[in-house]
């Protein structure tokens, strides 16, 4: 036994030219794709890609889950009897695909609310997974390039990382007891904790300063949303990454906010595009109105940055792409001789399987369009043509910058926005600009999205089995399977978190049905039997939903982007119907950023004056040497979200600093002990989250109580919850700085 290398180490990495030999040789054939693993990759796969779902929603950042799948995967196989290093890798790679295509789905498809439209569960699932199968055929000519013949210049830092946790689990070690904890204190604290659960303190202390006469601050709050997942969140991005976000937040909630209400207070007219005088605003409503599509403009301009400065490697990328694929014709001809390690999907399977996609993309948006929204089928043709491009060229870019850079910092937003700006265009110049285009250019843009996401975490997990000997081939079939599985479980989260979330506001506007108002549509009767129908102050009560009419509207100056229901009897808007994706609980800012841009280009109605201060706030923060992509993201959330996050990062800084002084570290931090204890907190923090979503909508639809109401006590008070927060945050420091009992790391060997 040679020397150890740590792992993650580049040591760990031996080049082609060493001789590189993967731990499981080629010749072995140990228990790999086998019944079990499969069943415990779907499981794992329903569950992360529930929970990035609920936490990307309302953080606007999502978190790897190769590794706790690992961990958990490791734990769990063992129990039921020896497992094998290739089933363990199996379990990983099936149970990440969800948390990549919820990713993509996430960032794009809720854009349809912004745009007027419903989220259909069908439209999500077939969307997700038509572009989740592109995202791995696509990538599968490129592996033998990326993964194999540039094994000493692609990294692939997560799969490294990964495999690392799997060899180390070979040897005894077990990392699992770290990750139950943080699942079992995150469960119970959000138990406690969570509005639609017990409630028992406030889930969002709250400060809205108004000091002396002249109203210092007034417009400004500081809220923290006192979650675990936001806490293991801001713990594993780090501190600079947090405080950078936070300061976005700090600059819209605490500058421009109050600066908005200062200048404004005195107008005796709403300012476009709020329909409420300033003076009257409350906070929340300055965000919604100003800071939102200020921020959108900041995160549009952050993303095309990103992606102005990775042209080099996308360049790059496309050339090895392409001289890879010219390679391919001979290498098809001993795919059946090839070593175990060495064998993908047959070329025939992948080609016929990429235009059977692409004729099922066609046929779906001809049979089934957005209800709304038909279109030609010539329009949905062109549609699944520019999907093959658009999706061919950044699947290669992604699978590429990956392996440089890491998942976490793929600029999946700036290709997202280049494909919408480039799809918009095309539309712009052929006049098709009416809301069904708008669809059908989000549709575009979000299978594209959906498939490079997916491609770059395909390309680490086969990294991954690279290194520890898989078959490429059944890694890609369990990638395959992991999609479809997952996809039932991003489509129903979607939704219930959009219903679960939603709030019926009383609302007072005279208005007139037989005038037409710009930017405001009738949408028919509104279907829903009963709703709940909250007042200023914090009553409510019931009413028959079908007595309304909905009307939506986007670009008005009458009305505020959203949703309403209209009272014929009386010739009034009676309520605002405000839907869970979108509010400040799930704000979706990447959604919100690629509703604008299509918006933008095809009806020319935007407030161009808050979306270009954002551009240009960008762009002085970029003068200040900022990466300006986490800034925009923090400008665009609520400071609640924010400085959850900025804790989790400052408890980092603070164990980071410990370590340092004492000489030592926690190694690999992809594997460290506050980082897997921080992943239990995330996923505590979605899964019971969503529990008390889920009760919500069953109680709301039967009008019976599903847990006992808790009268508040002399806990909910926003003290407490600062103070129970701290405490959750004070077991995070400690869990991170006790060191893991781990097994060494077995040497790869090399010859």
């Amino acid at each position: 036994m040679a020397t150890v290398v740590p792992p993650g180490s580049s040591s760990s990495l031996p080049s082609p030219r060493a001789g590189f030999r993967p731990f499981v040789d080629a010749a072995e054939n140990r228990p790999e794709l086998t019944a079990r693993a499969l069943l415990l990759g779907s499981f794992f796969g329903l569950l992360f890609g529930a929970v990035t779902v609920y936490v990307g929603l309302r953080a606007g950042l999502t978190v790897a889950a190769s590794i706790p799948i690992s961990v958990l995967s490791i734990s769990v196989l063992r129990a039921l009897g020896r497992a094998s290093i290739l089933e363990n890798n199996i379990v990983q790679t099936t149970g990440n695909a969800g948390q990549s295509i919820a990713a993509g789905v996430i960032f794009t498809l809720p854009a349809l609310i912004f745009l007027g439209f419903d989220l259909e569960y069908a439209r999500i699932f077939f969307l997700a997974l038509l572009g989740g199968w592109l995202g791995v055929l696509f990538m599968i000519p490129l592996r033998r390039q990326l993964i194999v013949e540039e094994h000493g210049t692609l990294t692939y830092p997560e799969g490294t990382a990964c495999a690392d946790v799997l060899l180390a689990g070979e040897r005894g070690g077990s990392f699992a007891s770290r990750v139950f904890l943080g699942l079992g204190l995150g469960a119970v604290y959000t138990l406690f904790q969570n509005e639609n659960l017990l409630g028992l303190w406030p889930g969002t202390p709250n400060y809205e300063p108004d000091l002396g006469a002249q109203h210092v601050l007034r417009g400004a709050a500081v809220r923290c949303d006192a979650t675990p997942e936001y806490l293991g969140v801001g713990y594993i991005i780090g501190p600079k990454v947090a405080g950078t976000i936070f300061a976005g937040s700090v600059f819209s909630w605490l500058v421009l906010m109050p600066a908005i209400y200062f200048f404004g207070s005195h107008l005796s007219a709403p300012l476009y595009p709020s329909v409420k005088l300033i003076k009257e605003m409350s906070p929340s409503e300055l965000w919604s109105a100003y800071v939102r599509p200020m921020g959108a403009g900041g995160v549009a301009a952050a993303g095309l940055l990103t992606l102005l400065r990775t042209l080099p490697t996308i360049a790059g990328a496309l050339g090895a792409g392409f001289r890879n694929l010219r390679r391919r014709a001979g290498v098809a001809r001993v795919e059946a001789s090839a070593a175990r390690t060495d064998r993908d999907l047959p070329s025939w399977v992948v080609a016929g399987g990429s235009l059977l996609l692409v004729v099922c993309v066609f046929l779906f948006l001809w049979l089934k369009p957005v209800p709304g929204a038909q279109v030609s089928a010539f329009a949905n043709l062109a549609a699944s043509l520019l999907i093959v491009v658009f999706g061919f060229l950044f699947v290669t870019v992604s699978s590429r910058i990956v392996g440089l850079i890491g998942s976490s910092a793929n600029p999946l937003s700036g290709m997202t926005i280049a494909t919408l700006m480039a799809t918009a265009a095309i539309f712009l110049v052929k006049g098709w600009t009416t809301p069904a285009f708008a669809a059908l250019a989000l549709t575009i843009g979000s299978t594209v999205c959906i498939a490079a996401a997916n491609a770059g975490d395909t390309s680490q997990d086969l990294k991954t089995g690279y290194l520890i000997g898989a078959t490429p081939w059944k890694q890609q079939l369990a990638l395959m399977v992991g999609v479809c599985v997952s996809t039932v479980a991003i489509g129903a989260t979607l939704n219930a978190m959009n219903r679960g979330l939603e709030e019926f506001r009383t609302a007072d506007k005279t208005w007139s049905l037989s005038v037409p108002h710009q930017g405001v549509q009738e949408q028919g009767r509104f279907t829903r039997a009963h709703i709940k129908v909250l007042h200023e102050g914090g009553a409510s009560d019931e009413r028959a939903g079908t007595q309304y009419v909905l009307l939506n509207a986007l670009g008005s100056h009458e009305l505020a982007d959203g949703k309403y229901l209209y009272d014929p009897a009386t010739g009034k808007i009676a309520v605002q119907w405000i839907q869970g994706i979108g509010s400040e609980k799930a704000a979706a800012p990447q959604a919100r950023l690629m509703a604008t841009v299509i918006n933008g280009i095809l009806t020319r109605q935007l407030p161009w004056g808050l979306v270009l201060l954002g551009v240009f706030l960008v762009i002085a923060v970029e003068l200040l040497g900022i990466r300006s992509l986490s800034f925009a993201v923090g400008a665009y959330l609520s400071i609640a979200t924010t400085l959850a996050i900025f804790t989790g990062g400052v408890v980092r800084w603070m164990v980071d600093r410990a370590a340092a002084k004492h000489g030592g570290g926690e190694g690999n931090e992809e594997i460290s002990s506050g980082s897997l204890y921080a992943s239990g907190l995330i996923a505590a923090g979605g899964i019971i989250g969503l529990v008390g979503v889920v009760l919500k909508l069953y109680e709301a639809a039967t009008g019976k109580t599903a847990l006992p109401t808790v009268p508040h006590t002399f806990l909910y008070h926003d003290g407490v919850s600062v103070g129970m927060f701290a405490l959750l945050a004070f077991s995070l420091w400690y869990f991170a700085r006790k060191p893991l009992q781990s097994a060494t790391v077995p040497d790869r060997d090399q010859t």
